[in-house]
């Protein structure tokens, strides 16, 4: 399988302009692999327009543009397109966005997009994901932290990766809170579901998958999950490849 994943946990950090501390990876990303155009799936931004889902995905698609016209590339959203399947084939490359995962999945599987997306980047084309487009990465979407505004037909995702992936995992809870850490739904997950690894990924964090090498990146440590063991952090730079 020659993958070429580049899987964000988040999209802007705090106080930051927007995608402003990935600009340089997805740059770099691209450049690697002559990537000059993009196709972007928008199906995860639910609330962008008080006007409707769709409106959402033209401001979600306009803002996304922006910012990646100043990095020299074009990006055009699949939400125009009336053969998305066919649109999907032709392809480039492919960014999925951040937002309602539940939404994003129920879509990629109505569309027929799913198998199409997976089967594309299979055969060589790059994807980039943040937040949601992180998680659809993965076997499944079971590890988000969204809620289910929406009913997909199967948690079931592009199976990129064989390990699951929780954005903006958070170590402690908000002062006041009494409810569930993030670890301690984690740990929940892996009661039942044993034989797999969640990797809590940091805002400001990403993983690369490029020439069959796994690599972490940003300013912060990976928590990885297995049932059984006693979560630990990984730093950009350790080795990954246990993961694959």
């Amino acid at each position: 399988m020659n993958r070429k994943l580049l899987l964000l946990s988040n999209s802007t950090n705090a106080g930051e302009e927007y995608l402003a501390w990935p600009r340089m990876y997805i740059q770099d990303f691209c450049r690697q692999y002559g990537v000059k155009k993009i196709l972007f799936i928008p199906f995860a931004g639910v609330n962008l327009s008080a006007d409707g889902v769709e409106k959402s995905w033209d401001i979600y698609e306009k803002r996304v543009q922006t910012i990646f016209h100043s990095l020299d590339l074009e990006l055009y959203s699949v939400h125009h397109e009336k053969k998305p399947l066919s649109v999907v084939h032709r392809a480039e490359a492919i960014a999925v966005g951040g937002g309602n995962t539940f939404h994003l999945v129920k879509l990629l599987h109505e569309t027929g997009m799913m198998k199409t997306i997976r089967d594309r980047v299979l055969s060589g084309i790059p994807y980039m994901g943040w937040s949601a487009g992180a998680n659809a990465a993965c076997p499944t979407l079971r590890t988000t932290n969204d809620m289910p505004v929406s009913q997909p037909p199967s948690f079931s995702c592009l199976n990129l990766i064989p390990f699951q992936i929780n954005p903006h995992f958070l170590d402690v809870n908000p002062a006041g809170h009494a409810g569930e850490t993030r670890e301690q739904r984690i740990l929940e997950f892996l009661t039942l579901n044993r034989d797999i690894y969640v990797a809590g990924l940091r805002e400001g964090c990403l993983l690369k998958l490029t020439n069959g090498k796994l690599e972490l990146f940003g300013r912060h440590a990976m928590r990885l999950f297995r049932y059984g063991t006693i979560p630990r952090d990984l730093l950009p730079g350790e080795d990954l490849g246990f993961l694959l």
